[in-house]
């Protein structure tokens, strides 16, 4: 009975978190003032998932070299931070208007010019963008459930899930700071 609740907290989770965050982003409207200057909070991003991304290189590095506790440990690091970069995300984009990639005046239009000026790179960043999006809505369930078959100790399943769920949650981690490095010049 537990295992089945647990599994139906992670579905709800993993259905609440993208359609919040897919609520902050679509609803113009919507913006939040915390009281406390929040634009630096992009760069703090960028610094979690690259810590992330290290970690799950060290995660990987572990398990190879039957470390089990050192993996663990990255792991559940990992995890917290970026459970930390969700919170921290939610807050910047509930509190700053989007950021248009080639938006050279930061007026918040992008003119002709500017897309001219962008050229392929606006293309080129849309589509790490996308997919990074993309990618992060469906790692969410897949960590929670390959954290849950370790709890259980479930490890031939753990293992058979984790070799989905690693490459994609570092692909995610690698490109939000892709995209952090691309945008940066327009914030």
């Amino acid at each position: 009975m537990k295992q089945r609740n647990l599994t139906l907290s992670i579905i709800i989770v993993s259905i609440a978190i993208p359609a919040a965050v897919a609520v902050i982003l679509l609803v113009p409207g919507i913006k939040i003032d915390f009281g406390f200057n929040t634009h630096a909070l992009p760069l703090f991003h960028a610094v979690l998932n690259s810590t992330t991304a290290i970690l799950l290189l060290a995660s990987l590095y572990f398990i190879k070299h039957k470390q089990i506790r050192a993996h663990k440990t990255a792991n559940l690091i990992a995890v917290v931070l970026s459970t930390i970069f969700l919170v921290s995300y939610v807050i910047y984009h509930s509190s700053n208007p989007s950021t248009k990639f080639g938006d050279i005046n930061h007026d918040g239009i992008l003119s002709d010019s500017e897309k001219l000026q962008a050229g392929p790179m606006r293309y080129i960043y849309y589509f790490i963008l996308s997919s990074h999006i993309i990618l992060s809505g469906v790692i969410v369930p897949l960590v929670l459930f390959t954290l849950q078959r370790a709890f259980q100790q479930k490890f031939d399943k753990h293992r058979k899930l984790a070799r989905i769920t690693w490459p994609i949650w570092f692909y995610v981690a690698v490109t939000g700071v892709v995209v952090y490095l691309m945008i940066s010049k327009y914030y």
